[in-house]
């Protein structure tokens, strides 16, 4: 017996559409390694229908006013808490994630995320208007930058598909967003819901592969690319974008460090470390998976951590006191188990290192000890259930290892010592510093890193921001 598959489709100028040329991507379970679904693998006629729809929407969408936006995303909201069990499904066959943690800690920060933007939109902050020149007045308008092209990565679909849309939607653009073509189950079906509340054309989803991206930058028509992915990924996409002088807007890959001091409780840290290294498989760019622990209680710290792993859990979705799911697809897992075949010999595995089961994509709660500052595991992004450690002398050296990688985007330390917390906080190159903690995040506030972990900021005003741009206008008063 055979079950009939799932078919997902492009959603365009308030339509649900195939793929121009009628070819499709299977999509896979990756707590099965089964195929549930095929999605179209969508080429440049999706592409360029996609943009006409949205530069044919931009001029209303933009003159709507803020009140009016912020209105709409309001009943997107609301939609989705009352759509949240078949979001949750869709999300959970998309990564395999433990379908409790995708209801309690995705859909309300999701919804949540929605409504702190629909009130960003009516709270744009400017210089006021002013005589800088004898006899003139100059006035500062923000307007929207137009269509967005943004692409979603496989970690977060839902979550991150917000990030994108929401902003942009509030600050009045219009948007193409192409979801991964390993998990655009749940984007789809956020385009179900949200075209029942948006003007057509307004919000529009293409599917496909890496190349449907590259369509999607390299096309004339939006004026800003978004991305949340690799850095290979986002390399690529600030240089096809250069070519129009587009405006970028990039959250690539993390290596957190997470320093942790001899004065520290070793136990609620390890509890809590944990926790932020193993969540979501360790698919997470701000994971704490780089520890670097004070010699004095090296040891002590990582044989707690080693427990703490052996007892952290991994399963299917409805599978109880399961922490995290599947690494999401065939390839990841072989990256992950890459990493640890090739640990060079003064490495030692304290927990894990291998795969669980044969079925899907699980992989066991790792911890690796004896690493240096070199070695690949430390100075590359894993992007798994892996959490490294690493030992230092004193502050200056843990600064030096900490901040000795080409990541800048999260960070945390731990100490009781409050005038070292800030002097930490201060010399750490990474755009969030967290203290005693690692890993929440609130719509208020920025996330968003430096160097080969992007520019640009989601969440929060200064993401807001980001999707706007700044006219000056000046008038005579003669």
């Amino acid at each position: 017996m055979t079950t009939e598959l799932r078919r997902l489709r492009n959603y365009i100028n308030g339509e649900f559409r195939d793929a121009a040329d009628g070819r499709t991507i299977d999509v896979v379970n990756p707590a099965t390694g089964e195929v549930y679904a095929t999605s179209p693998l969508s080429g440049q006629a999706d592409v360029d229908a996609a943009m006409e729809a949205a530069a044919t929407a931009f001029p209303a969408w933009r003159d709507s006013t803020p009140s009016e936006r912020q209105k709409v995303l309001l009943k997107i909201a609301d939609a989705f808490e009352e759509r949240a069990e078949d979001l949750i499904a869709a999300e959970v066959l998309n990564t395999g994630k433990p379908t409790a943690l995708v209801a309690s800690e995705e859909i309300p920060p999701m919804v949540d995320q929605i409504r702190f933007f629909a009130g960003a939109a009516r709270l744009l902050e400017g210089k006021s208007a002013g005589e800088y020149m004898e006899g003139m007045t100059s006035i500062i308008r923000r307007e929207p930058v137009g269509v967005c092209a943004q692409v979603a990565p496989w970690n977060y679909p839902m979550m991150m598909a917000v990030w994108k849309f929401a902003p942009a939607l509030a600050a009045g653009n219009t948007v193409v967003l192409k979801p991964s073509d390993t998990t655009p189950a749940s984007t789809v079906l956020m385009a179900e819901i949200i075209g029942q509340i948006v003007p057509k054309g307004v919000f529009n989803v293409v599917c496909g592969d890496r190349e449907t991206g590259k369509a999607m930058v390299e096309h004339p028509t939006p004026a800003m690319a978004s991305i949340t992915g690799s850095v290979r990924a986002g390399m690529q996409v600030a240089e096809s974008a250069a070519k129009d002088v587009k405006r970028v807007h990039l959250e690539l890959g993390g290596k957190a460090p997470v320093v942790v001091f001899e004065d520290t409780d070793i136990e609620k840290a390890v509890e809590d470390i944990s926790v932020a290294g193993f969540f979501n498989a360790g698919q997470d760019c701000t994971a704490a998976t780089r520890v670097l622990v004070h010699e004095s209680i090296h040891d002590e710290f990582v044989a707690a951590l080693a427990k703490a792993a052996a007892e952290t859990k991994t399963g299917q979705p409805d599978d109880e006191d399961v922490l995290y799911g599947p690494l999401n697809n065939a390839n990841q897992l072989k990256q992950v188990a890459g990493f640890i075949d090739r640990l060079p010999a003064h490495a030692k595995v304290e927990a894990g290192g291998h795969r669980v089961g044969d079925k899907g994509y699980f992989y066991a709660p790792t911890v690796v000890s004896g690493l240096k500052q070199d070695d690949e595991i430390v100075q590359n992004e894993v992007f798994g259930p892996v959490i490294t450690v690493q030992s230092f002398t004193d502050e200056a050296q843990a600064l030096e290892f900490a901040n000795g990688v080409e990541y800048a985007l999260a960070s945390s330390v731990w100490t009781k010592d409050h005038a070292r917390a800030m002097r930490m906080s201060k010399a750490l190159d990474f755009g969030c510093v967290w203290i005693n903690t690692h890993i929440p995040l609130v719509a208020e506030m920025p996330h968003g890193g430096y160097k080969k972990s992007g520019y640009g900021k989601d969440l929060s005003a200064y993401g807001f921001e980001d999707y706007t741009r700044i006219k000056h206008v000046m008038t005579s008063l003669g």
